[in-house]
């Protein structure tokens, strides 16, 4: 097929395919369910240096075409470098340069009717003058506007101004957006009402495939060895180090519980954090909370939430979490944060809990009063719900129709 009897899709805003990270996963699986479409042909923008750099090297099947080009799952991925000394601003950066190499390539090839889908709101005061091109082009920019990025705690209030008022102009001046959460696209037309947006809800996904690790797998044993954790003894905690996924009120409360199994936290380095928490709550005289580190490897990651006897989810902020939907495929009891994101992605497949003093614990000390068959049931729920509404081949046949190659 030649340029132009062909969808081109340029995806902006994900720091490559295949690294651990929600927008990441969603381009892999994306290019990989879209690969032997004839229709279709994707251009993915990737940092070639600083943090989450892209190391194609660490994929299969790839096709190197020069030092900052490589194509993977028939997708045309190209590297951008960014100044390593601009500090926070890397990520506005980083679209920026992607947006000036996307347009760049379609007035090369002539590419008509081009789709630029630009992920997360970062960009917005810069995004009228490029709009402008594109749509002189012939094409046109969608938006996933992500979750509420203004309202993280790690933020200060300048910049927390700065993101709010970039989403607003992401929202103003593009021709679709696409939201991952019900809860976001009724945010947005509520909140941006007066620019009359145009939305659509495509949800995140995630696949409902055991893990490829056998129990006795060595790579298991010795990683539950290592942390001093057994099968079916612990809760799992996976996420960002980051207040507003509220691990001090879980930590807290687990502590207050009778539980006699351990809580695992796998989650990111971050020591002022860390300490500012054992300062608050004491836990490191707790012998059942472990920090555990990060895991990188998808398979032993969904093997350890198979083990899991329950997995707690405290995400108070954005859309359809990727960690809650690999939560809610692999893992039986799923604990979760009383939100409408979450209430919206589990429903009567999980257990919530609120940030009342006791609630969890109760909770904790409830499920651990539940038989197996009761457990079970909730297991079998929540793949169900996988299985009904956020499948990866589900969510990218809906991208098919919103890209016009169905």
């Amino acid at each position: 097929m030649g340029n132009n009897q062909r969808q081109h899709v340029f995806i902006i805003g994900s720091k490559g395919l295949g690294n651990y990270g929600g927008y990441e996963t969603f381009v892999d699986k994306l290019t990989e369910c879209h690969q032997n479409n004839p229709k279709i042909k994707y251009h993915i923008a990737c940092k070639e240096n600083g943090s989450g750099y892209m190391d194609e090297t660490k994929l299969c099947d790839v096709k190197q075409i020069n030092e900052r080009q490589f194509e993977y799952h028939h997708a045309d991925c190209f590297k951008i470098h960014i100044p390593e000394k601009i500090g926070a601003a890397q990520a506005i950066y980083y679209d920026l340069a992607a947006l000036r190499w996307c347009i760049a390539f379609i007035k090369r090839y002539h590419i008509r009717h081009s789709i630029i889908y630009i992920l997360a709101c970062r960009i917005g005061p810069f995004m009228h003058k490029y709009v402008d091109q594109v749509h002189k082009l012939g094409g046109k920019v969608f938006v996933n506007p992500d979750g509420h990025e203004w309202m993280r705690a790690k933020w200060s209030k300048p910049v927390r101004w700065y993101w709010k008022e970039s989403e607003k102009s992401m929202v103003k001046r593009s021709d679709l957006l696409i939201c991952d959460s019900i809860s976001i696209e009724k945010y947005i037309k509520k909140e941006y009402g007066k620019f009359n947006p145009k939305t659509t809800f495509i949800a995140y996904g995630a696949d409902i495939k055991p893990s490829i690790l056998q129990d006795g797998n060595s790579k298991f044993t010795g990683w539950l060895n290592n942390k001093e954790l057994r099968p079916r003894g612990y809760y799992l905690l996976v996420g960002r180090f980051v207040p507003e996924n509220n691990f001090e009120t879980i930590i807290r409360e687990f502590m207050k519980s009778g539980s006699k199994k351990d809580l695992a936290i796998i989650t990111t380095k971050n020591d002022a954090f860390l300490n500012e928490l054992d300062k608050n709550l004491k836990f490191s005289k707790d012998p059942r909370i472990k920090f555990v580190g990060t895991v990188y490897d998808q398979e032993l990651l969904k093997k350890i939430r198979e083990n899991a006897y329950a997995y707690i989810h405290g995400h108070s902020v954005g859309g359809t979490n990727p960690s809650l939907l690999e939560a809610l495929s692999s893992t039986k009891l799923n604990l979760l944060l009383n939100v409408n994101f979450n209430k919206e992605v589990g429903q009567d497949a999980a257990l919530y809990w609120d940030k009342d003093e006791g609630n969890l614990s109760e909770l904790i000390n409830n499920v651990e009063l539940m038989n197996n068959n009761e457990i079970e049931k909730f297991g079998e729920k929540a793949k169900q719900r996988i299985k009904d509404a956020y499948s990866w081949q589900l969510i990218a046949d809906k991208y098919e129709e919103v890209f016009g190659v169905k």
